[in-house]
């Protein structure tokens, strides 16, 4: 644990108890800080109670007496409208923040490397991590992936924190100056929060202005809004930069072309071949190559050799709940994908792969579906859940044969019935949603583990039938 000291003696409000609000509940506590926790739902005041994180309602406090309100990423703090205790903290000047600024204000040793983007961030962040811990550097890795920052264990100065940064994260940290700062890439997400893609966009972009002139900025040029935010960063001259490219732009310094990694960044003129990406395994798609150049240069500009970087991604083990593959029942793959919460996300998994029997629906966000359209004829059927079932049915009318399925529970066992009744070649039952879990999931990551559990029980029903009729089977 990040013991935060800043507050020591001060009264400070921490609201929403998920695992970050948990975690800087803790913290604070350990730096001396007399804390106030709340959160709207009583199961996780419960849960806080029996960590013995002190708790006391934020709406019958006085808010004068708070130094600052420790915000939970996941409650808005300016759109569609900002929570009555965000209002409220506004109007008795009180600051409002969170873990992560928390951290940041503690500036505990190591370097810091903060990944931000629409699409890939926990897998760059990981894989940047591997790289990292393969060149023998200590590092801990989190942040919106995995470990929240302030329960990370401490790095030695010459180690490094690997940190994922959601917009709302970014939002709520104004004094991080991270070492390395990634932005990978733009597109719409979370516009209801952030007043349209134009808030989406600034708020991004914040990780990138509050650099400082010694430190790297690595930014990706394979979309429009990343690339004009690239060329502003490189002209005013604020920060170093480093361009990434997947689809080989002839300015980066760091590409992939034809899926192999290539590195310009000590000007070198016919720069040599570094990794065959094809033979990375667990990082499929061109999707992947963005990832990897990414977290290459994450990497180099920490100070690790380019070979020995470039080799350990051929070693990635790969992360859960993105393109995982989960095994196959009677002759037909699974994969889950349960991190593809938008449209652009999914159609990275989609381009993957052939005779797709696709799981998609859920909470529907901004912009609707109409990314997924170049990608309708690798789908054989789609399996729809979740609130967007409807919409989304509409959106593939015509085009593509649709199941409203309702939920996972139905879905998968109708996906797999089809995959076998038409028999294609490589037929996968692909898990990726394109969309939120929050109408019938907690968050993607238990709408992943329910998928991966009815996959296991279909599993060991088949392997029922093949061991009760062994000559016929479940063809």
């Amino acid at each position: 644990m990040v013991e935060v000291t800043s507050y020591g003696g001060e009264r400070v409000a921490v609201f929403g108890l998920g695992k970050s609000g948990l975690s800087a509940a803790r913290a604070l506590v350990a730096g001396g800080a007399e804390v106030c926790a709340w959160d709207d739902d009583a199961a996780r005041r419960a849960d806080a109670a029996s960590s013995e994180v002190p708790l006391s309602d934020l709406y019958a406090e006085s808010w004068e007496q708070f130094s600052a309100l420790v915000l939970s990423p996941g409650i808005p703090l300016h759109f569609p409208d900002p929570h009555p205790l965000v209002v409220r903290a506004r109007h008795a000047s009180c600051e409002i923040i969170g873990d992560i600024e928390l951290f940041a204000r503690e500036r505990p040793a190591g370097k810091i490397a903060a990944i931000t983007g629409t699409n890939g961030k926990s897998t760059t962040t990981v894989l940047a991590g591997h790289l990292l811990e393969a060149s023998g550097m200590t590092v801990a890795v989190g942040g919106n992936v995995g470990v929240p920052i302030l329960d990370l264990p401490p790095v030695p100065g010459d180690g490094a924190y690997v940190i994922e940064l959601s917009s709302y994260q970014i939002d709520l940290a104004p004094s991080l100056a991270a070492d390395v700062a990634v932005l990978l890439n733009l597109s719409p997400d979370h516009l209801d929060r952030h007043g349209g893609m134009a808030g989406y966009v600034a708020s991004k972009k914040q990780l990138l202005d509050r650099q400082l002139p010694n430190q790297v900025s690595i930014v990706g040029m394979d979309d429009a809004e990343s690339r004009t935010i690239y060329e502003g960063i490189k002209q005013s001259g604020h920060a170093r930069t480093v361009a990434i490219s997947a689809t080989g732009a002839p300015d980066a310094d760091v590409f992939v072309r034809d899926g192999i990694l290539h590195d310009c960044t000590d000007d070198i003129v016919n720069p040599q071949p570094l990794a065959d990406l094809h033979q990375a395994l667990d990082l499929k798609g061109s999707h992947n190559w963005q990832n990897a150049a990414a977290a290459y240069a994450v990497a180099r500009s920490l100070g690790c050799a380019p070979d020995a970087a470039a080799s350990a991604l051929l070693s990635f083990p790969g992360l859960e709940h993105r393109m995982e593959e989960i095994g196959d029942v009677a002759g037909v793959r699974f994969v889950n994908d349960s991190k593809a919460t938008n449209p652009d996300a999914a159609t990275r998994a989609l381009s993957c792969y052939e005779n797709i029997f696709w799981i998609a629906g859920g909470q529907e966000k901004e912009g609707g579906f109409q990314a997924l359209q170049p990608l309708f004829p690798r789908i054989a059927q789609a399996f729809l859940i979740g609130e967007s079932a409807e919409s989304l049915a509409e959106a593939l009318d015509g085009q593509v044969a649709t199941t409203v399925s309702g939920d996972l529970e139905s879905a998968v066992p109708e996906a797999h019935a089809m995959a076998l009744s038409l028999n294609r070649p490589s037929s996968v039952i692909l898990l990726s949603p394109a969309c939120a879990s929050f109408d019938q999931f907690k968050d993607f990551e238990a709408r992943g583990n329910r998928f991966k559990e009815l996959v296991r029980a279909l599993s060991a029903l088949h392997d029922g039938l093949d061991t009760n009729h062994p000559q016929g089977g479940a063809q």
